[in-house]
């Protein structure tokens, strides 16, 4: 199945909506931070897309902050190592894509578990337990 970089972008986007009502973030910039981070890894992303339910204003505000020196550190290094932060880039857009993937297990792994317990419950009905 081919997916789309704008695909995984309005996943990610529906997910960085789940968080807390009384928070205040502008979700597409912080996708736009998260997604073009050259320093996170995939893991790492999708840990801070997992965790934003969970979020504080004062979390959200540090880890825009930290988005945004990193990219005018890269801004920086990429005037002396261009070659360097294209492959970066490269790399960035390959994992953004497999984000997509991870979820989709994620969600398959969980399906087949409620499958799972269902047909243990159905079993134990079959049993009388």
């Amino acid at each position: 199945m081919n997916i789309s970089k704008e695909q995984v972008d309005l996943l990610v986007l529906d997910l960085l909506k789940l968080h807390l009502e009384e928070i205040e973030v502008d979700e597409e910039e912080f996708l736009d931070l998260l997604k073009w981070s050259l320093s996170l890894s995939l893991t790492e992303k999708k840990r801070v897309i997992d965790a934003v339910p969970e979020l504080s204003q004062f979390q959200f505000d540090e880890l825009k902050k930290v988005f945004l020196e990193e990219r005018e550190k890269f801004r920086e290094l990429a005037q002396a190592h261009p070659e360097d932060i294209k492959k970066l880039l490269v790399k960035q857009q390959q994992e953004w894509i497999e984000l997509w993937e991870v979820y989709l297990l994620e969600q398959e792994k969980n399906n087949t578990k409620g499958q799972d317990e269902q047909k243990i419950d159905d079993i134990k009905k079959s049993l009388w337990l």
